[in-house]
């Protein structure tokens, strides 16, 4: 009697394109997922209440509505992965949707191993920042403990300025997603210094410049990467850069949005 394969992690294709979305579909289940199906926003909906997948492909540009309702739909009840899939390259589109709720994004045309990549990273990171049992989270030699307000890289102790302390722990805490400046502004600042994003980069810069004389080695140097016009994102081990130009996927990438 042969064994059955373990069933992998649901995944919630939402794609109005068939083409697009039957090769992403063959490609996701050679891989060990588990695909459920939706053309548009209405049935992603209700496959979404049905089922609760473990992770979301969302296409933006759906035919009875905006892929951001259903951001906004889910954000309201869970924090399952989604990942949006759209062909639209505009730097405002990207911000929205991750200020929605969205954690990564890739541009169509796609590499398929970019997609499947940046699928596997969220789901690794769906249960949150690794910690230790004191509460320390810890990113390469570096260690922020938020109990005593300390960071260090290796034996040496990083001085941060209270609000440099919370960019910093704010980005560990989502490391490996994105986080917008506005995000991040709202976090740090509050809703009272909503669109004073010179804030953030003057604080990145500064929690960047110390890390950096923490670390003569420069085992950092890459730790907090610039998102150019979106925010910034804080490196993993699994962490996967993005594709400059975008490579086409056969099938898979092809469908405009």
């Amino acid at each position: 009697m042969t064994a059955e394969r373990p069933a992998g992690p649901t995944i919630l294709l939402v794609e109005d394109d068939e083409a697009t979305r039957t090769a992403l579909r063959r490609d996701l289940a050679s891989r060990g997922y588990r695909v459920d199906e939706a053309p548009n926003g209405t049935t992603a909906l209700e496959r979404w209440d049905a089922r609760r997948p473990d992770a979301i492909l969302l296409d933006l540009g759906l035919p009875d509505m905006d892929g951001s309702r259903v951001i906004r739909r889910v954000r309201r009840e869970a924090q399952t992965p989604i990942l949006v899939l759209s062909a639209r390259d505009a730097e405002t589109t990207k911000v929205e949707a991750l200020e929605l709720g969205a954690d990564d994004y890739v541009t169509k045309p796609f590499g398929i191993a970019e997609l499947h990549a940046r699928l596997r990273a969220l789901l690794r990171r769906a249960a949150g920042p690794a910690a230790d049992a004191e509460g320390r989270v810890r990113a390469g030699t570096l260690v922020l403990d938020a109990a005593r307000h300390e960071v260090h890289v290796g034996d040496t102790a990083v001085d941060l300025t209270p609000r440099e302390f919370e960019v910093l722990r704010v980005l560990l805490a989502h490391a490996g997603r994105v986080v917008t400046r506005g995000r991040l502004l709202r976090a740090v600042w509050g809703e009272a210094y909503s669109g004073e994003d010179h804030y953030v980069h003057v604080f990145v810069s500064q929690v960047r410049r110390k890390l950096a004389a923490a670390d003569p080695a420069g085992s950092l140097h890459d730790l907090i990467v610039t998102e150019p016009g979106v925010g910034y994102r804080v490196r993993t081990p699994d962490d996967v850069p993005r594709a400059t130009p975008p490579r086409p996927a056969t099938g898979a990438g092809a469908g405009e949005s």
